[in-house]
C-alpha cells in the first residue's frame, strides 16, 4: 500500500513539474470575422478603437463588407459631450480622454458613423495620434467657462468655442459624402451597415449591488453615468463564451496594469507565483512555458476592485475562443496597439485572467443565454432570482468549457503585485515585458 501510495504521488508530481515545462499549445476553437488591428498612439481612445472595432465585427456577421469605421468620428462627438457634461457639472465631472464601450454606442445612435477613408480625424495621416495637447486645450476652455458661468457670464454661445478646437484637431464634419457611389448622410450609413445601437447591453459582475440589476458602476470613466447589468462571475463568463460560440463578438473593458498582461508575448495569464517570487529561470519562462493560474472568486474579485487593484484601464475586442492543451479556455482579444507579438496586436487572455480583470462586457442582447436573458428582464419569461451577494455557483474556478475533458484548472494563491502601466495608452515595458 506504502509503495502504490508513493508511485501515485511520485506520478503525479511528475505530471505537475512536466505541465510546467511545456510551452502553451493553442488550438483553435471559434474565431469571428473581425478588421485589421489599429493603433491608437498616444491617445486614451481605446475605448473608441475596440468599440468601433466591434460594430464592423458586427455589421461583417450580417453581410456587409470592406469595411473600416472612422474612430475619431465617435471620438470628437464625445470629446464634446465630455465638454459639455464638465461645464455644466460647474468642473466637479470627470474630464479626460477616456470613456467606456457605451459611450461610442451612444455616439453613433445619436450622429451615425462614417467610413475611415471619409474622415479619418487628423490633419496628417503618417503623424502618429496623440490628443494630449488638444485635452488641454478643452481643459482650458472648460475651466475658463466653469468660472464664467460661476460669475453669471458664461456666453449663451460657449459650445462654439469647443467646437472650433476640435474642427482644429478633426477637421469640420461633413453632413453628407459619397461612399462606393452612394450618397449617405452618418446616419444612413449606420443603418445601411445594420447597427441596430438598442441591441447591446453592458453586463458587470460585483458585489456591492445587487445581482440582477442595473447600476451606475463607479469607475472614473464612467463619466455619462450609464448602467449595466449585474450578474455572478460565472454567468458573466457565460455571456462572453456564449457570445463567441453564438457568432457574435464582445467589447471587453478591462484591467491591463498587471504582471500577468504581455502585449509583447501576446498572452495574458494570472500566474499562481508572482513575478517577485520566481527565480531568474521562471521569470525568462513566464509567458512562454505554462504554468498554474490563481483560483479567482467572486470574492476576491470585488476586494481587488474594492482596494483599486483591479481598475478600468484598457478596453479591447474579443473575437474568438482558443482550446489550450493544460488549462482549456482561452479568449482571441483584438488589442489597439498596433500589430505587436508574434501574434501581431492580439492578445490570448486565459479564463482566470478575463475572471479576475474584466470590468464589464458589452454584447448583443441576442448572445446572452436564455436563463441570463429571463432573469435580466431583457425577454419575457419566468425566472428565479437569487439576490443574495457572491457565493453559491459563482464562486466555481470555472464552469466553462470548450469541449468534453477541457476545462480551465487555476491553482490557489494570492492576488499578485500591482505593476502600474499608463491607462489606455500604448503599452509601457514592464518587468514581464523584458
Amino acid at each position: 500500500m506504502k509503495k502504490t501510495l508513493l508511485f501515485i504521488l511520485f506520478f503525479a508530481s511528475s505530471l505537475a513539474v512536466f505541465a510546467q515545462t511545456e510551452p502553451y499549445e493553442f488550438k483553435e476553437y471559434k474565431r469571428i470575422d473581425a478588421t485589421s488591428v489599429k493603433n491608437q498612439d498616444q491617445t486614451g481612445t481605446c475605448w473608441a478603437f475596440s468599440t468601433t472595432s466591434f460594430l464592423e465585427s458586427e455589421a461583417l456577421r450580417i453581410g456587409k463588407k470592406n469595411l473600416d469605421l472612422s474612430e475619431m468620428y465617435i471620438v470628437r462627438f464625445i470629446y464634446r459631450q465630455k465638454c459639455e457634461n464638465y461645464v455644466r457639472r460647474e468642473g466637479t465631472a470627470q474630464f479626460g480622454e477616456g470613456g467606456l464601450a457605451h459611450d461610442a454606442i451612444n455616439a453613433v445612435a445619436q450622429y451615425g458613423i462614417m467610413p475611415e477613408s471619409e474622415y479619418p480625424g487628423r490633419k496628417d495621416l503618417s503623424v502618429p495620434l496623440n490628443h494630449s495637447k488638444l485635452e488641454k486645450t478643452l481643459k482650458n476652455l472648460c475651466d475658463d467657462f466653469v468660472k464664467l458661468g460661476r460669475e453669471g457670464k458664461i456666453p449663451f454661445d460657449w459650445l462654439t468655442s469647443i467646437d472650433q478646437a476640435l474642427d482644429a484637431e478633426f477637421g469640420k464634419v461633413p453632413t453628407k459624402f459619397t461612399f462606393n457611389n452612394v450618397l449617405f448622410t452618418p446616419n444612413s450609413y449606420r443603418d445601411y451597415l445594420g447597427l441596430k445601437t438598442d441591441d447591446y447591453v453592458t453586463i458587470t459582475s460585483f458585489t456591492h449591488h445587487p445581482f440582477w440589476s442595473k447600476f451606475i458602476l463607479e469607475v472614473p470613466d464612467n463619466w455619462s453615468n450609464q448602467g449595466m447589468y449585474n450578474v455572478p462571475v460565472s454567468d458573466l463568463m457565460r455571456c462572453a463564451k456564449n457570445s463567441i460560440e453564438l457568432g457574435f463578438t464582445a467589447a471587453w473593458d478591462a484591467d491591463v496594469s498587471n504582471e500577468g498582461f504581455s502585449p509583447k508575448n501576446g498572452l495574458a495569464i494570472m500566474p499562481a507565483t508572482s513575478w517577485k517570487d520566481k527565480d531568474g529561470i521562471a521569470q525568462t519562462s513566464t509567458f512562454k512555458l505554462w504554468e498554474p493560474e490563481t483560483k479567482v472568486t467572486q470574492d476576491l474579485r470585488q476586494q481587488l476592485f474594492d482596494r483599486h487593484v483591479t481598475t478600468d484601464d484598457h478596453l479591447m475586442h474579443i473575437v474568438g475562443l482558443l482550446d489550450e492543451k493544460h488549462s482549456g479556455v482561452y479568449y482571441v482579444v483584438k488589442n489597439s496597439w498596433g500589430e505587436i507579438s508574434e501574434n501581431k496586436g492580439f492578445v490570448y487572455c486565459s479564463e482566470a485572467y478575463m475572471r479576475q480583470n474584466t470590468i464589464s462586457f458589452t454584447v448583443h442582447k441576442s448572445a446572452i443565454p436564455e436563463d441570463i436573458s429571463r432573469k435580466l428582464g431583457l425577454i419575457p419569461g419566468e425566472a428565479t432570482i437569487d439576490n443574495s451577494k457572491g457565493g453559491g455557483k459563482s464562486d466555481h474556478t470555472s464552469d466553462v468549457q470548450l469541449m468534453p475533458g477541457t476545462t480551465a484548472r487555476p491553482s490557489k494563491i494570492s492576488p499578485p503585485q500591482k505593476v502600474l502601466m499608463p491607462a489606455k495608452k500604448t503599452p509601457t515595458k514592464k518587468a514581464s515585458d523584458n
